[in-house]
């Protein structure tokens, strides 16, 4: 994945005062894919500012003169077992040459981190037929498929009944709560495709980062004084598609079987239905583990958009 780009060209790293620029290369090459940005100048900023995020050697401008042609960033959670990858051009001479900065990047990250070597992911709109070719060719395969699910509100929802012996607890003002969460987080979504356990400061100033995000957005459900079940929410899609986003919902293995995760989710279309909002979405990997897709589409929700995980394992420097 070696490409000289021609002579007007040139390479530097992203700054937060390109937020806007990127932004405007981000919803081009998207709306030419599936027809709308899915995508706002605070995402932009959020990833461009996150903690742990290294502008100088995990993110790359490429300019044709003035003109911004492509965006690349790397990043890695915890002990950098697995990275997520992003880019973005129309231009597959651009495309080849930032993913050739991601996989040497990612050869070092490896090898600083004691890794023989490390998946390196990259989505990829199912729509997106050229890129997938493209990417096939570079030796990336296809690692988990993800669907958007949406449910939308046309009226009133009705709020479900909480379940027999548990208490629900709104919101997470405190750092006790905020552990809570985290510890059902890393219980539930162990052994998923690209999860990747993080200390709680890491976890913590992520989501203090993100701009979408707000602790009052935490549902913790009890089971006799044991926080047993989470659901996390962001404004993400608030601002381009009037929909609430559930980012994580779990469950221990303990608890399950209780009806939960289903309370969790109509809990949730109640209350957006009730705030106005168009509808709510959440992402599912088709290869989980657990049931989940098939919990989704039994409450009403639907795949609105596909998005394939392209993986290409890099061999530390």
């Amino acid at each position: 994945m070696t490409a000289v780009l021609p002579a007007t060209y040139s390479v530097r790293p992203p700054a937060k005062e390109d937020a806007e620029a990127v932004f405007e290369l981000v919803a081009a090459c998207n709306t030419a894919v599936i027809g709308f940005a899915d995508f706002t100048l605070d995402d932009v900023v959020d990833e461009l500012t996150a903690p742990g995020f290294e502008p100088a050697t995990d993110g790359w401008l490429v300019f044709d003169g003035d003109r911004l042609a492509g965006f690349a960033t790397i990043y890695g959670k915890g002990d950098r077992h697995q990275l997520d990858a992003y880019v973005v051009t129309a231009e597959p001479v651009v495309e080849a040459c930032l993913l050739g900065e991601l996989t040497r990047r990612a050869a070092e990250i490896a090898a600083a981190y004691g890794h023989a070597s490390v998946p390196m992911d990259v989505g990829v709109y199912r729509a997106d037929e050229s890129r997938r070719a493209r990417f096939a060719e570079y030796g990336f395969v296809t690692g988990t498929t993800y669907h958007r699910m949406r449910i939308d509100h046309a009226g009133p929802v009705e709020a479900p009944a909480v379940p027999a012996g548990i208490t629900v607890r709104r919101g997470a003002p405190d750092k006790a709560s905020r552990r809570a969460a985290q510890d059902v987080l890393n219980s539930s979504f162990a052994g998923q495709f690209g999860f990747s356990p993080r200390t709680f400061e890491e976890w913590h100033a992520s989501h203090e980062n993100q701009s979408s995000f707000d602790w009052s957005l935490i549902t913790l459900l009890e089971l006799d004084g044991k926080v047993v079940a989470f659901r996390e929410c962001t404004d993400q899609f608030l601002e381009d598609e009037n929909c609430n986003y559930i980012g994580r919902l779990g469950v221990v293995a303990e608890a399950r079987g209780r009806g939960l995760a289903k309370f969790l989710l109509r809990d949730q279309f109640a209350l957006d239905a009730a705030a106005g909002l168009a509808g709510t979405i959440l992402h599912v990997d088709t290869n989980n583990p657990t049931p989940a897709l098939g919990l989704y589409l039994s409450v009403g929700m639907s795949a609105s958009l596909v998005i394939d995980v392209w993986q290409l394992e890099v061999q530390a420097a």
